[in-house]
């Protein structure tokens, strides 16, 4: 074997060693890239979860507490002490709301959500009232 043909070996190893190393450097850089945009996510994350767990825990403390959202506002404006007990159905009438399925299953869904914080009570089953201990 010349001399030739071994630095002509050489060289065309050399390209290809490089041409390997740049396309893992592209990789190695997209790589960076999508690590860095998870780690953001994941700090987005965690500071949610921080936010909505410190929001919780002072909801949850609260000697009352406080139905902000305005469709829960409109549903208790419904609720009276001396008003009988009401169904989904009829939360849905007065609000002016349709009474279709779709629309009594989200009322309903957000009556039991006041039952829950025990701002309603459910003295039958789908039978909705305000608590006697809260007014």
């Amino acid at each position: 074997m010349n001399t030739t043909t071994v630095l002509d070996l050489i060289a065309a190893r050399e390209a290809a060693a490089s041409a390997a190393r740049d396309e893992l450097l592209q990789q190695q850089a997209k790589l960076a890239a999508k690590v860095a945009a998870i780690d953001a996510e994941l700090a987005d994350l965690a500071t949610t979860r921080q936010t909505l767990t410190k929001i919780l825990e002072d909801e949850v403390t609260a000697s009352e507490p406080a139905v902000i959202s305005e469709p829960y506002q409109q549903i208790l404006a419904v609720f009276t002490p001396d008003r009988g007990g009401l169904r989904a159905k009829d939360v849905c009438r007065v609000l002016g709301i349709g009474t279709e399925p779709k629309d009594t299953e989200g009322i309903r869904a957000k009556l039991k959500r006041l039952v829950n914080r025990q701002i309603l009570t459910e003295s039958q089953p789908g039978l909705f009232t305000l608590n006697p201990e809260r007014t």
